[in-house]
C-alpha cells in the first residue's frame, strides 16, 4: 500500500461504512412499513423533517391522500404520532443518502485538485459517482410504485434498489482493495472462477431476498426444512400464478421456495471453494478470506432459518439482512485476493 493513498483509502472505506448504515436503516424502514411516509422528493427542502406542528399536520394531510393511508392505516386508528414514527425512518434513510453524496463528491473534488488519484482510480470513482446517483433514482422509482394504486412498493423495484446498494458497496470496497493491495500475484484460475460463480449466486440470492421482503413472503410456510404440510415443495408454489415462471418471481410461495433453496446452493458453492482451496498453496489473506466466508455463510443460513421459523420479527429480519451484507463483504474480499 502506497503511503500517498492512505487518505483516499480512508475516504473509500468511510463510504463503505456509510453504505452499510444506509442498508441498515433501509432494512428498518422496510420492516416498520415506513417507506411510503414521504410522498414527494425534494433535494433541498426535505433535508430536515417538519419543524412545527403546523408543518407536521400539513405533511400528515398530504400522506392521507395516498393509498397506504386510504386502504390500510385509516382503519388502524392511525394518528399523527404514528405518522411521525414512520416519517422519521424514511426521512433518516434519505438523509443518509444525502450525506453519502456529500461525503463522496467533496473529497473526490479535493483529491482531484491535489492530484492524489491515478487515472485508473479516477475512472473507477466516476463509475461510483454514477452508481450513487442511479441508486438515488432507484429509491424514488421504488417508492413511486406504492403511491399510485397499490399501497405497497413493487417487489421488483425493491429488489433492484436493495441489490444495487449491495453492488455499489461491493464495488466501492473493490476500489479500496485495489489501493490497499496494489501488487499483483499469480492468479489461481480455478479458485477465482469458482469464487465468481459463488458471487453470481449470492447476488441472485440477495435479489430473491428483496422479492421475499417486497411480497412479505417470509410470513408464510414458517417451517424448516420442509415448507408446510410435510412438503419440500408446497403445492402453492405451482398454483398462485398462471405459469411456473410467474410463480417463481411473483408468487409468495414460489419466491420463498427459490430463496430457501438457493441458500443451499450458496452454502454448497462456498464449501466447494473452501475444500478446493486446500489443494493449493495460498497466501495468509486468501486463507483467511475463504475461512471467514465459510463461517459467515453458516451464520447467515442459521439466521435465515430462525427468521423464517419465528415469522420475521424485526430484529431477526434486520440481522439477517446485515449478515448478508457481511457475507458479500467477505465474498468481495476473497474474490479480490484470488483475482489479484
Amino acid at each position: 500500500m502506497k503511503k500517498e493513498n492512505n487518505y483516499v483509502i480512508i475516504w473509500l472505506l468511510s463510504g463503505c461504512l456509510l453504505l452499510f448504515m444506509m442498508v441498515l436503516v433501509g432494512g428498518i424502514t422496510r420492516l416498520t412499513n415506513s417507506g411510503l411516509s414521504m410522498t414527494d422528493w425534494h433535494l433541498v427542502t426535505d433535508t430536515f423533517p417538519p419543524l412545527t406542528e403546523e408543518k407536521w399536520s400539513q405533511a400528515f394531510e398530504e400522506y392521507k391522500k395516498f393509498p397506504e393511508y386510504q386502504k390500510i392505516n385509516i382503519h388502524n386508528d392511525f394518528t399523527l404520532s404514528d405518522y411521525k414514527f414512520i416519517y422519521f425512518w424514511e426521512w433518516f434513510h434519505r438523509f443518509i443518502g444525502r450525506i453519502i453524496g456529500l461525503a463522496f463528491i467533496v473529497p473526490f473534488v479535493y483529491f482531484l485538485f491535489k492530484k492524489r488519484l491515478s487515472t485508473a482510480t479516477i475512472k473507477k470513482c466516476v463509475v461510483l459517482l454514477f452508481m450513487g446517483g442511479f441508486q438515488g433514482f432507484l429509491g424514488w422509482f421504488m417508492v413511486r410504485s406504492g403511491l399510485i394504486d397499490n399501497p405497497d412498493v413493487s417487489h421488483f423495484r425493491l429488489a433492484l434498489h436493495l441489490t444495487f446498494a449491495f453492488i455499489t458497496f461491493a464495488y466501492t470496497l473493490w476500489v479500496a482493495l485495489d489501493l490497499i493491495y496494489p501488487n499483483r500475484s499469480q492468479v489461481i484460475v480455478p479458485l477465482r472462477n469458482l469464487a465468481r460463480v459463488a458471487l453470481v449466486f449470492l447476488v441472485i440470492q440477495i435479489i430473491y431476498g428483496g422479492f421475499v421482503a417486497g411480497l412479505n413472503a417470509g410470513l408464510i410456510h414458517n417451517h424448516w426444512p420442509l415448507m408446510s404440510d410435510g412438503q419440500f415443495i408446497h403445492d402453492s408454489v405451482f398454483i398462485e400464478k398462471s405459469t411456473l415462471f410467474l410463480n417463481l418471481i411473483e408468487g409468495k410461495s414460489g419466491v420463498q421456495f427459490v430463496h430457501r433453496t438457493m441458500a443451499y446452493v450458496v452454502v454448497g458453492l462456498i464449501l466447494a471453494l473452501y475444500f478446493t482451496s486446500r489443494k493449493y498453496l495460498l497466501t495468509v489473506l486468501q486463507k483467511r478470506g475463504i475461512k471467514t466466508l465459510v463461517v459467515i455463510v453458516f451464520l447467515q443460513f442459521a439466521l435465515g432459518v430462525f427468521t423464517l421459523l419465528y415469522g420475521v420479527p424485526l430484529w431477526l429480519g434486520l440481522l439477517h439482512q446485515v449478515m448478508a451484507f457481511f457475507l458479500l463483504t467477505a465474498m468481495t474480499f476473497s474474490l479480490h485476493r484470488l483475482s489479484k
